[in-house]
């Protein structure tokens, strides 16, 4: 999807480049005069500022938003495996616990990254029908069955019993970054935000077809202008596409939690 979306910019802005250039040849060449050329370089200047300005901030925007859900999910990721921990220190009782845990999991990967390598894990749901981002139902109902397990446990000795306590504030800090997490994959940028941006750059590009001279290095210079234009708004709209694309999230956190679980 973000592939179409940077080939769309690319050719949005190539074609109006192109038009620039063919409106240029067709014109009278008294229009090409010095005083009107000053006037269409300072609206063009004026224009080419507000938009990089704009554009810049977009940019720093998406990376922030993207940053912010990557160290969300490895927060997340080094809570399951805490809980986990907790869990195994109170001995044998817990090892229901701690398999529904891995079940949750390994489901929680395979249906975020459907497209990389399934962990293998006993017992562990059909992910094929659950959703790659936001609050999906079958994983819901496997945290609330892990809650409910963990508030279950009554050890006799006071050891135990302020261990018990402990995964179960250790579980209570793994629901609010799985919310951090949701919340997360929620952020995507407004795309009628990028589509006034997109209009702004079409301008840009339809002036500066209009005012570069037919040589081939000019040509060449609006050419390399178009994709480096191009490629920043890809970027900024792979970077909403937080489990995808070329930027996107890995799940090496999350299976190494996994991986401690299942040691």
């Amino acid at each position: 999807m973000e592939i179409l979306y940077g080939l769309g910019f690319l050719a949005l802005f190539s074609v109006s480049a192109i038009g620039g250039v063919v409106l240029r040849a067709w014109l009278p060449e008294d229009h090409f005069s010095k005083d009107n050329m000053d006037a269409v370089s300072l609206g063009t200047g004026l224009l080419v500022t507000f938009t990089a300005l704009v554009l810049s901030l977009q940019l720093s925007s998406a990376k922030s938003a993207f940053d912010a859900a990557n160290r969300d999910r490895s927060l997340y990721a080094a809570k399951l495996a805490r809980l986990d921990e907790c869990l195994r220190n109170l001995g044998p009782e817990t090892d229901p616990t701690r398999q529904r845990l891995r079940q949750y999991t390994a489901a929680v990967i395979a249906s975020t990254w459907p497209h990389e390598a399934v962990p293998v894990v006993e017992g562990m749901p059909d992910v094929h029908h659950m959703a790659i981002s936001g609050e999906d139902a079958a994983l819901k109902v496997m945290m609330n069955e892990i809650g409910s397990l963990i508030d279950s446990m009554a050890p006799a000795d006071t050891a135990h019993a302020n261990m018990a306590a402990r995964c179960r504030l250790n579980f209570t800090m793994v629901e609010e970054s799985r919310w951090a997490v949701i919340e997360d994959s929620g952020r995507a940028a407004s795309n009628s935000y990028s589509g006034i941006v997109s209009f702004w750059l079409v301008l840009v590009f339809f002036s500066f077809g209009l005012q570069v001279p037919r040589r081939m290095v000019s040509a060449i210079v609006l050419a390399i202008s178009v994709v480096a234009v191009a490629s920043v708004m890809f970027v900024i709209i792979d970077l909403t596409f937080l489990y995808g694309g070329m930027f996107g999230i890995t799940s090496s956190a999350m299976r190494d939690a996994l991986a401690d679980m299942s040691q």
